[in-house]
C-alpha cells in the first residue's frame, strides 16, 4: 500500500480491464519513472479520445464522426450484414480483409449470468436496419463460446421468418494447430464445415 496519489493512480489503472494490481503497480512506476512529454502526451491523448470518439450511428462501431469510415465507404457492399458482439471485433474481420460488406455491433453478448438478455442489446436496431430489404445475407459473427452461440441462436430465429439468408462463421481447427490437441466440439465442427480441397 502506497501512499495518496500513487496509490490512487495504482488503484484507477486496477479497475482497468485486464489489469491486475501487479500490472497496476508495474505501470504505475513505469509512469512515474517515464519523461514528463511522454506523460502529458499519454493524458492529452485519454482526454482526447473520451472527447471526441462516439458511435456511428447506423452500425455503433466506434468512430469521430455521425457515421464512421465504414458505413460513409460506398464501395462496401449495403447487402451484406456482419453482426458483430463488440468493436474489436470489427478491427479483427477488417484485418482478414476478405469482407467487403458492413457492421452492426451488438454491444454484447446475451447472458444470463451477467443480467444481460436480449433487451440490452442492440437488436431492435438490427432489425430497423432489416426492415428496408436492402440487405439480403446477415452474417452471425458472434464469439464461438456459450454466450455467442445464445445469441446466434436468439438471432437466427428472428431472422429466419423475414426471409434472410442467415448465416453463421466457419469454426474449426486453428492454422497451425495439431489435431491432438483439439478439442471434441472443435473438431467435430471442423468436421461438420469440411471443404472440396478445390476450393
Amino acid at each position: 500500500m502506497y501512499e495518496g496519489v500513487v496509490q490512487d493512480l495504482i488503484d484507477e489503472l486496477g479497475r482497468l480491464p485486464g489489469v491486475g494490481p501487479k500490472s497496476a503497480q508495474r505501470i504505475a512506476f513505469h509512469l512515474l519513472q517515464a519523461d514528463p512529454a511522454d506523460v502529458r502526451r499519454l493524458a492529452d491523448v485519454l482526454i482526447e479520445v473520451k472527447a471526441k470518439v462516439k458511435f456511428c450511428s447506423v452500425c455503433f462501431n466506434v468512430s469521430q464522426d455521425e457515421q464512421c469510415r465504414i458505413c460513409r465507404d460506398p464501395r462496401r457492399d449495403p447487402t451484406v450484414l456482419c453482426v458483430v458482439e463488440e468493436y474489436k471485433d470489427v478491427v479483427a474481420i477488417e484485418r482478414t480483409r476478405e469482407y467487403r460488406g458492413r457492421y452492426h455491433v451488438l454491444g454484447g453478448a446475451i447472458s444470463p449470468i451477467d443480467g444481460i438478455g436480449p433487451e440490452q442489446l442492440r437488436i431492435r436496431e438490427l432489425m430497423t436496419r432489416l426492415a428496408d430489404g436492402t440487405i439480403t445475407e446477415t452474417i452471425l459473427a458472434t464469439d464461438p463460446n456459450l454466450e455467442g452461440e445464445a445469441t446466434a441462436t436468439y438471432l437466427t430465429r428472428m431472422l429466419k421468418p423475414i426471409g434472410l439468408r442467415v448465416t453463421r462463421l466457419a469454426s474449426g481447427l486453428p492454422v497451425g494447430g495439431d489435431l491432438e490437441y483439439a478439442d471434441e466440439v472443435t473438431l467435430g465442427r471442423a468436421f461438420a464445415g469440411r471443404r472440396s480441397a478445390d476450393d
